[in-house]
């Protein structure tokens, strides 16, 4: 019989998967879930930068699967999964929960970033292209978006400072979340997936609002810079 842990790791990956096929379409909070409406708060990249979704969902599949194949019993995977699963599993509801409370989809997504990033900390260093950068990925996007699901939603409460505010708050917080997981794995696709985040929030932003876009831009100047120690650090000497 396959490991319970891989088993556990296919299954949820497919209802994660397949959970917005099964929801209502989620495109930020709508202005009847918070007491200030969010429209298009600066904290948010633009709509393009959420396709990564796709490449998430196909890599976390073929990952799932051959893990179930090929690595079901593996310590090392198998030490990595169940946060892995725990972030599945919370995600699997995401979707139905930010369309109905935009506090506890707050809450949750902290819950899926912290499980996913436990996961890549654990992730086996054999295996990078089926379990490491897909991880990496995922949790690369889960922590910036975790900061702007906070943004929005204290905004929209009327939490501490302004929406503007609240976005400087927002890419500091994914920047020092960032670099700390950095410390502890070298992961150029974690790192990567939030620069990703940070350009959409640049396009997003533009001229109009330029210094949320400049601090974008630094965040995206101290990752690639990071990311170009890694890919040195990484070389074969």
């Amino acid at each position: 019989m396959k490991n319970i842990y891989a088993i556990l790791t296919l299954l949820f990956t497919v209802t994660f998967v397949v959970s917005p096929a099964l929801t209502s379409p989620f495109s930020g909070f709508r202005e009847d879930q918070l007491p200030f409406p969010q429209i298009d708060p600066p904290v948010q990249p633009e709509g393009y930068a959420f396709a990564i979704w796709g490449l998430i969902y196909g890599w976390l599949v073929v990952s799932a699967v051959y893990g179930i194949i090929k690595r079901a019993d593996s310590a090392e995977w198998n030490y990595a999964r169940p946060p892995l699963i725990i972030s599945l599993a919370a995600g699997t509801p995401w979707l139905a929960v930010a369309n109905v409370s935009a506090i506890w989809a707050t809450v949750l997504i902290y819950v899926m970033a912290a499980a996913a990033i436990a996961a890549l900390l654990r992730a086996p260093r054999k295996h990078r292209w089926f379990f490491r950068i897909p991880v990496g990925i995922y949790a690369g996007w889960l922590t910036a978006a975790s900061f702007v699901s906070l943004g929005s939603t204290a905004a929209g409460y009327g939490i501490g400072p302004t929406a503007q505010g609240w976005a400087y708050i927002g890419i500091v917080g994914a920047l020092i979340v960032t670099v700390a997981v950095l410390t502890r794995v070298k992961s150029p696709a974690y790192a990567l997936t939030v620069i990703w985040a940070l350009a959409g929030i640049i396009v997003a932003n533009g001229a109009a609002n330029w210094t949320v876009s400049a601090l974008a831009a630094i965040g995206v100047v101290i990752l690639l810079g990071l990311v170009a120690r890694m890919r040195v650090s990484l070389a074969p000497s």
